[in-house]
Formats: C-alpha cells, sequence, structure tokens
C-alpha cells in the first residue's frame, strides 16, 4: 500500500510494476476496453491538495476596455451572436472562455441606441458596473437602471435583453456559472423576443420598489426563492454600509472582516443566503495602507477593481492594480491584497457551491 505521504508528484516509481512484456499487453488490454489503472493516475485524481489547471491571471482594464471600444465599431449585435461580450480566456484553461473551472466573466459593450435581443438560460448571471451609465436591462418584462457601482442579477431561466437608451456607449462586466453548467450538463437555452418587452427607463425596478426597504418583506412575497428577487443592488446603499463599518471602527466597535477591512455580501432577502445558488457576490473596502493576511481557498474567485490604487499577491507574485483591473485566484493559490489608496473591489465567486458539496476549505496566514 502507497504511505508515502510526500507530494504525489514527487513519489518514486519504486511501488509500480518492472516493465515486462506481458504488464504491457495487460495495459494494452486496459486501453482496448477504455479502461485506465488507478495506480497510474492517482497524483492526477487524488492530490494532496488542490492543483487548479487554472492560473493566476490579472487583465488590465486599460487594455480591455480599447478593444471592447474597436469591437463595438466592427462587430454588430444581435440575434446570433446575442451579446457584444468579450470572455476572459484564463491561460492554463485554453481554449475555452473560462475565467475558472467552474466561472465566467466578460466584458461587455453596448453602442448608443442598441438593443440586445432577449433570450434566456439556464446559467445564473450578474453584470457589475464600473463605469458609465445609460443602459436598462429588462428582466421578466422589469426593467433595470443599470448604474456605475449597482450589482444587477439575472437569475437562471429569466428572460432578459439590454437596451442603451443614450447616445453613448457603455461597458460592464458580466459574470455567470457557464463552466461549471456546461461540466454538468445542465444547460438549456431559449431564444426570446427580437427587441426587449419594455423600453421603459424609470429610476427604480418593480423588484427594487417591492424588495428594497430595509428590515421588512412584502406579505406577498413569502415563498423562498432560490435566487433573489432584487434585480438591482445600488451602489448608494453598498456605498453607506462599508463606511459606517469603517466608521464603528473608529469608535472603537468590531465593526470590520479585520483592521482596516470592511466587508459585505450581497444576500437573498428571502433566505439571507446568497444571491444565485452558485455565485457569491461580495464588495470590499481596504483603507489605505491595509494588507489582507495571506489566505488560501477551495474553489475560485474574481475580482474587479471598483476604486483606488493597490496591489494582487497572487502564489507569492505581486502585480499592481488600479480602477478597472481584474484578477482570477484559482482553487488553494495563495492571495493577499495590499492598499495604496482607499481600495475598492467587487468579488464573485463559486463558494455557494463549494459549500453546499461541503468541500470549502480555507487557510488563513496567522489562524490557526
Amino acid at each position: 500500500m502507497l504511505t508515502d505521504t510526500r507530494d504525489h508528484d514527487t513519489v518514486d516509481h519504486a511501488m509500480q510494476p518492472e516493465d515486462t512484456p506481458e504488464l504491457r499487453a495487460l495495459y494494452k488490454g486496459f486501453e482496448d476496453e477504455s479502461l485506465i489503472p488507478l495506480w497510474t493516475q492517482l497524483g492526477d485524481l487524488m492530490p494532496i491538495h488542490p492543483k487548479s489547471k487554472a492560473v493566476p491571471h490579472v487583465w488590465k482594464w486599460s487594455a480591455l476596455l480599447p478593444l471592447a471600444e474597436k469591437a463595438g465599431e466592427l462587430v454588430p449585435v444581435g440575434r446570433g451572436g446575442e451579446r457584444r461580450a468579450i470572455g476572459l480566456a484564463n491561460p492554463g484553461l485554453a481554449p475555452h472562455a473560462y475565467i475558472s473551472p467552474t466561472l465566467w466573466a466578460a466584458i461587455q459593450y453596448l453602442g448608443p441606441r442598441e438593443t440586445a435581443p432577449e433570450h434566456r438560460h439556464s446559467q445564473n448571471a450578474f453584470r457589475f458596473v464600473v463605469e458609465g451609465e445609460g443602459v436598462w436591462t429588462v428582466v421578466n418584462g422589469d426593467p433595470v437602471r443599470m448604474s456605475r457601482g449597482d450589482l444587477l442579477l439575472t437569475p437562471g431561466w429569466c428572460f432578459h435583453g439590454h437596451h442603451n437608451d443614450t447616445d453613448h456607449p457603455m461597458a460592464w462586466i458580466d459574470g455567470l456559472d457557464i463552466p461549471f453548467s456546461q461540466q454538468m450538463d445542465v444547460g438549456f437555452f431559449e431564444f426570446g423576443s427580437d427587441r426587449v418587452t419594455d423600453y421603459a427607463t424609470p429610476n427604480f425596478s418593480r423588484g427594487e420598489r417591492l424588495w428594497c426597504h430595509p428590515g421588512l418583506r412584502p406579505l406577498s412575497g413569502l415563498q423562498d426563492t432560490v435566487a433573489s428577487p432584487i434585480g438591482a443592488y445600488r451602489w448608494e446603499f453598498t456605498d453607506r454600509a462599508l463606511s459606517e463599518q469603517l466608521l464603528l471602527e473608529d469608535e472603537g466597535q468590531p465593526a470590520t472582516v479585520a483592521p482596516g477591512h470592511a466587508a459585505i455580501r450581497y444576500v437573498n432577502p428571502t433566505t439571507g443566503g446568497d444571491v444565485m445558488p452558485t455565485i457569491r457576490c461580495e464588495f470590499h473596502r481596504l483603507r489605505a495602507g491595509t494588507e489582507t493576511a495571506t489566505r488560501n481557498e477551495v474553489g475560485s474567485t474574481v475580482f474587479q477593481v471598483f476604486e483606488g490604487r493597490g496591489a494582487v499577491v497572487l502564489n507569492g507574485e505581486r502585480t499592481p492594480l488600479e480602477t478597472g483591473d481584474m484578477f482570477v485566484v484559482p482553487s488553494w493559490v495563495p492571495w493577499s491584497l495590499q492598499a495604496e489608496t482607499q481600495f475598492d473591489l467587487f468579488r464573485f465567486s463559486d463558494a455557494p457551491i463549494m459549500e453546499a458539496l461541503s468541500f470549502m476549505r480555507r487557510k488563513v496566514e496567522g489562524q490557526v
């Protein structure tokens, strides 16, 4: 029995059988019958710790946005392609446009007076706006304004389209669970109307008007929902919540996750859980000069810098960051953040999947 506690990749082959014609014939029989013996695959199938094919990677907003703008000039939006969305492809997962084994992220660009046609899919989706406004996303007939700092939800199997009501283009990021859905073979897709169902431009969606009153739940919505019924989580409330945490810290109250580090999680008001069953969304604010502890986590996570300057340390390599920049942290890769100025970051991850399946593990530097 193999009892060596070293990494499987470093274990020598003393336990392997001697190479003989009979052994080669046995392996040929395995191949002919589509069989693979465990003793030749153990290091890949059961590593000592997660070893993702995905790699840590940083995308610079200063490069992403000009490419999206050029796509706006050259590539039409409409049936067939559906969206002018450019996926962030992890170099370790080529040729797929996956940012991680479970998550998909893209920059989407909609030109002046353009409409992205309605469709729906099994995959859960959200949009986060780092700059600009003027676009409404219409989710199951409810027009939802998209503005800077807003998190917009499109839970699975909701019809949705987008329309730009202005003379200016707009870009934002999309996040979906496409790789997870594809691996699990659960995807469905359906075309909707060639136009979005409502071209209204209200300041607040019907979902917000019904659900976004602190501590109050409508009696018309007492049944829990698997995804949040709130279409938009507005920046003004996110900003205020983060500011209050830091003010309370200044008053000596234990309000932050760590000194100088305020954070919130967007939640489903019907359950108190995550906004969608496969994706967790958070927002983090670091005071200038704050550094987080290095941590390892099972699952993958993606950040986008909303405002400020700082850096991320991924697997020991430090990369400076500024507004709009995005980076991915694959499973069990050590990471930490460093704030040069006040540093605001939006984060999304596959944590709901990992926790629901009891796979989640975390290691934080300095904690037992």
